[in-house]
């Protein structure tokens, strides 16, 4: 249902939603632009999976790479319904696990932005020219005055979303059904004993749950009730945080779609870049309690 959710989603913001728009917000080269991605990310009431089908669509918009980068490391785990059952399961802990993802997607997203000034990450060719007194609330204003209610421009409307959706479907599902498969394979071969054994509060542990993270594909619903797991068997809350933020930054599933879609340069340096982040911010959560 997520993943329906995100590519219903992503068909609305392709057939409604003009590129100019999200080129004027997402494709500045200015330090707002990543805060308006994760505020974004914070607003978007869907998983991993289907975050990743409307972070691509707003990608096609012309959204830049480090808009969608921050997008992609927020949504998951800022994301308002995310963070309720966050604090069911943490109580007030999950503060500190919400926040953290909200700062390293901000730190990200402008380290990605000093990559792209440097040439080191790909452009987007979808982004387009935005003259500055261009006006999104004066165009909306303009095109809902147009617009003729009516049976021929609903029907139009459905076939336009329905054709945005399976255009974008084609991109990720792939990927999706690729990363399930493997997330298969690894419960089934497994055995949970090695979990409890191997993730306590140490380097080693963290190493392992970063390893763990990576290849088990979990959507952030799910990813919440296991990482609560890990936190009562072991109190380690970094080892928790790690699980949840090691699903978005190592993920596969994430890194192959930016690969073909963003471009190899942003899918190989979104590890490089995060990484460090998630697993300095661990060792401290382990370290303090």
């Amino acid at each position: 249902m997520a993943v329906l959710a995100g590519l219903v989603l992503g068909g609305i913001i392709d057939y409604y939603v003009p590129r100019e728009y999200i080129s004027q917000i997402l494709a500045q080269r200015k330090k707002r632009t990543i805060v308006y991605a994760v505020g974004l990310g914070f607003l978007a009431s869907a998983c991993s999976h289907g975050i990743l089908a409307l972070a691509i669509q707003l990608h096609k918009k012309g959204a830049s790479g480090p808009a969608v980068v921050s997008f992609l490391l927020a949504a998951p785990w800022a994301n308002f319904p995310v963070t309720l059952m966050m604090f069911g399961f943490f109580g007030f802990k999950a503060l500190a696990i919400i926040l953290s993802a909200i700062v390293i997607a901000i730190i990200s997203g402008l380290i990605f932005q000093l990559l792209d000034s440097k040439g080191l990450i790909e452009k987007n060719a979808h982004s387009a020219a935005v003259d500055e007194s261009f006006s999104i609330a004066n165009d909306i204003k303009k095109r809902f005055a147009d617009y003729r209610f009516g049976w021929g421009t609903l029907k139009a409307d459905f076939r336009g979303i329905v054709a945005g959706a399976v255009s974008l479907a084609d991109m990720i599902l792939w990927w999706i059904v690729f990363g399930l498969l493997l997330a298969s394979l690894s419960a089934a071969f497994i055995p949970a004993h090695v979990f409890h054994a191997y993730l306590g509060p140490t380097l080693l542990g963290l190493l392992v749950t970063l390893a763990f993270a990576t290849v088990i594909e979990v959507c952030s619903e799910g990813s919440a009730p296991l990482a609560f797991e890990i936190f009562r068997q072991t109190g380690a809350l970094g080892n928790s945080f790690v699980f949840l933020m090691a699903g978005v930054v190592t993920d596969y599933t994430e890194i192959g779609l930016l690969w073909t879609n963003v471009g190899w340069k942003t899918a190989l340096w979104l590890p490089v870049v995060t990484v460090p982040q998630v697993m300095l911010l661990g060792f401290l959560f382990n370290w303090l309690s």
